[in-house]
């Protein structure tokens, strides 16, 4: 897959990076803040981004969430946040959140199964218990099959 990451602390962002390598993706772009995302091109097309929800500039991950599905609708959102609790009920449209602190195993344990289902949707592999996906990923993913 190809993945765009939207967090403002950069050891994070690396990290982050490196999970998404290591499960054999590659990472298109990174982004501190709303405007860092607005600036970059719209043939970017990634099929997964992961957001922060607070983020440099005064900007935020909700924002950054219809940014992406205005300009990329066919990419998969997932908050990663310490906030979980700040997500709205209808997750802004996102398809899931992975909470912080997290582990590597369970990022990529997660990246995995995303990967599964927008290559051969629904996912053959059960949900890790590290992403807390949102009623929009299963609408998505039921209605690619039927």
């Amino acid at each position: 897959m190809d993945v765009l990451i939207v967090e403002d602390e950069m050891l994070l962002a690396m990290d982050i990076e490196a999970m998404v390598e290591d499960s054999g993706h590659h990472v298109l772009a990174e982004a501190a803040s709303l405007q860092d995302v607005e600036a970059l091109p719209n043939d970017l097309n990634p099929q997964l981004a992961f957001v922060d929800l607070h983020l440099a500039h005064e900007s935020n991950g909700l924002d950054v969430c219809r940014y992406i599905r205005t300009h990329w609708p066919d990419a998969l959102i997932v908050f990663v946040t310490a906030n979980v609790s700040k997500i709205p009920p209808d997750f802004s449209g996102a398809h899931g959140v992975i909470a912080k602190p997290f582990s590597h195993s369970g990022v990529v344990t997660a990246i995995n199964y995303l990967a599964n289902g927008v290559f051969d949707p629904p996912p053959s592999i059960p949900r890790p218990a590290s992403l807390i996906a949102s009623p929009h990923l299963e609408r998505r993913w039921s209605t690619a099959t039927g």
